[in-house]
């Protein structure tokens, strides 16, 4: 009988071992056969919310106010609006002398069924003439998701935390950190903010409310990147679900969509950035995750 007993708890272990892998299978084992969205971060310079929607000196302001997103009218011309934004030709009054206009990333996306793999992969661009305003970390790379909440971030990706009283942009107080329009982790409004740094080699979670925290989040299960010659891949692993601050994740929905990347020792307004787009888990999107 004891023999028995022991075979069939075996039996029921290899089960629920199977089970479990096949539930959580971890990222692709090659993610050459995943498909790829190709998008184009742009410098931004003083490009804040309130100069977006103002309509003073962006005539897209009426566009936005009809539901337009800034993608349905810039994706296509990032690359040269972030060229005229880095030379200092428009809205940008510090220049920084060699500063890559635009930054063209590969996104790749999958799940599987419990965590979400993202895949970011770009070439380094020619290294500036400015000075190093984050000396531990070449690069950074950061993503936010938002499930419907913040107000705005469906036209404007990550851009909803952009304001002018920021700190680095002009004028602004350096203790002023990034922030959403009544914000609060209370009600839901916040950005899930996810970020790699090289230099220190790990990830962040955190989130942005009030105010921009990069810790907290319980979703982030890994953050990995390297340079293999001149090329970056940073792949993040990120639970469905985590804690405070996280979005919780689930198959046939969408959420609003936006990256940067902080390259050269750039830091807080001096980086690159996406304009707003669409995730989806097994749903149709911008950048669709797929089940493995």
């Amino acid at each position: 009988m004891d023999m028995k007993r022991t075979m069939i708890a075996g039996a029921l272990g290899v089960v629920c071992a199977v089970g479990f892998n096949a539930a959580h299978a971890g990222p692709p084992a090659d993610w050459s056969k995943v498909a790829a969205t190709d998008i184009t971060l742009l410098y931004p310079g003083v490009s804040p919310m309130e100069w977006i929607t103002k309509g003073i000196e962006h005539g897209g302001a009426r566009a936005l106010r009809k539901g337009e997103t800034c993608a349905d009218c810039h994706s296509e011309e990032a690359n040269k609006m972030g060229q005229l934004i880095a030379s200092g030709q428009k809205i940008e009054p510090t220049p920084i002398a060699g500063k890559a206009g635009f930054i063209p990333v590969k996104v790749q996306a999958a799940h599987d069924g419990g965590t979400l793999y993202l895949r970011f992969s770009w070439k380094q661009p020619k290294a500036a003439g400015g000075a190093k305003m984050d000396d531990k970390n070449p690069v950074k790379i950061a993503f936010m998701l938002d499930d419907g909440k913040v107000a705005m971030a469906d036209l404007g990706g990550c851009w909803a935390s952009c304001h002018a009283d920021s700190r680095t942009m002009p004028g602004a107080a350096e203790t002023k950190k990034k922030y959403v329009k009544d914000g609060a982790l209370a009600t839901g409004v916040f950005y899930d903010l996810v970020q790699w740094r090289s230099g220190e080699k790990k990830g962040f979670d955190g989130h942005v409310a009030d105010t921009r925290v990069m810790e907290g989040g319980k979703a982030l299960a890994s953050a990995e990147g390297k340079l293999d010659g001149d090329t970056w891949s940073v792949v993040f692993a990120r639970k469905f679900a985590g804690g405070e601050g996280d979005v919780t994740l689930a198959a046939g929905k969408t959420y609003n969509f936006g990256f940067a990347i902080h390259d050269d020792h750039a830091a807080g307004r001096f980086h690159h950035v996406s304009l707003g787009y669409k995730l989806g888990i097994d749903a149709k999107a911008h950048i669709t995750a797929a089940k493995q």
